[in-house]
């Protein structure tokens, strides 16, 4: 379904050394905001008390939150579980602080505005359960990496498996980047919201890839760079409808979601602006960067001419 079509292709690979420089720029300053600053991680990876509370009828979330980040707490989780009468809230490490002392710190505070609430489980979480969920998650990254590697190599060309590469990988420090500049909160759903945006990022580099293959069967005499340029302006209005559809259901979880979703909804939304832009100015320079040619991805084959013929034993 188009909304509407470009007739004239957009000269995209002309601009590609510049946009090229800018990726370059922004490449860099994630690795040295990562470096310096490093990721400002959550309870999941760092270790600490986990409660589980009931209320007798629905939980007003923002006011337990509220409650407890007034006895000096920064780094809370509060969330429903099961029911909007379960409540689930997650609290860092305290030096000093048993597991223990936090819980019944926390449980009087929440029984002094609601004293029907009840404790029903609580639970330390150590350093060591998230030094494993982060080697876990990191060698995840590495695996799908490597799938995406694989997967264009087979289905296109070890050129167009390096580029995709690269953009993904582009893509996610560059989110990265973001939450170590800005000190945002990186838990397990924003590492999810990470991996998802690695699969969103490579079909939109196999929709454009596709097009270059397509029009390279179809067309003999044109180059490389006018061949990206026209897959990249055929497949536009397919971006765009894609693009802000998901979007719109990104934003509404950003600010409908609640906390809970808040820097998960986040670290989708650069993920897809910048997957667009990787896509377009980092996968599809990178192939033209690298030669990629008709003949990479047409397989040679001779016509079955009259051997006099002049055109005989040409590539089709």
């Amino acid at each position: 379904m188009e909304f509407f079509r470009i007739r004239k292709d957009i000269p995209f690979m002309k601009y590609a050394l510049i946009f090229n420089v800018i990726s370059i720029i922004t490449f860099v300053l994630a690795v040295f905001f990562l470096t310096t600053r490093g990721l400002h991680l959550s309870v999941e990876f760092t270790g600490g008390t986990v409660m589980e509370v009931t209320y007798a009828q629905a939980a007003d979330l923002p006011k337990v939150r509220e409650s407890v980040n007034g006895l000096g707490y920064k780094d809370v989780v509060v969330q429903n579980f099961g029911t909007s009468r379960d409540v689930m809230i997650r609290l860092p490490v305290q030096k000093g602080v048993t597991s223990a002392q936090q819980s019944e710190q926390v449980l009087q505070t929440l029984k002094a505005q609601d004293d029907s609430v009840t404790l029903r489980r609580t639970e330390f979480v150590g350093p060591q359960v998230g030094e494993e969920l982060m080697t876990n998650g990191i060698l995840a990254l590495v695996v799908v990496l490597v799938g995406i590697i694989v997967y264009l190599a087979f289905r296109f060309e070890w050129k167009f498996g390096v580029a995709a590469a690269f953009a993904n990988f582009h893509d996610v420090v560059i989110i990265l980047g973001f939450f170590a500049f800005f000190q945002w909160e990186f838990s397990l759903s924003v590492l999810a919201g990470v991996l998802a945006v690695l699969g969103y990022s490579v079909n939109e580099s196999v929709v454009v890839f596709d097009r270059i293959r397509e029009k390279f069967r179809k067309t003999r005499a044109i180059s490389t760079p006018d061949v990206i340029n026209h897959a990249i302006t055929s497949t536009m209005s397919r971006t765009i409808i894609t693009h802000a559809s998901t979007e719109a259901v990104v934003l509404a979880m950003f600010f409908f979601g609640g906390p809970s979703l808040h820097y998960f909804a986040l670290a989708l939304t650069i993920g897809i602006l910048f997957g667009i832009y990787s896509s377009v100015f980092v996968g599809s320079a990178i192939v033209m960067w690298l030669g990629v040619k008709r003949e990479d991805l047409v397989k040679a084959t001779r016509k079955d001419h009259d051997p006099n013929d002049p055109n005989a034993g040409a590539v089709v």
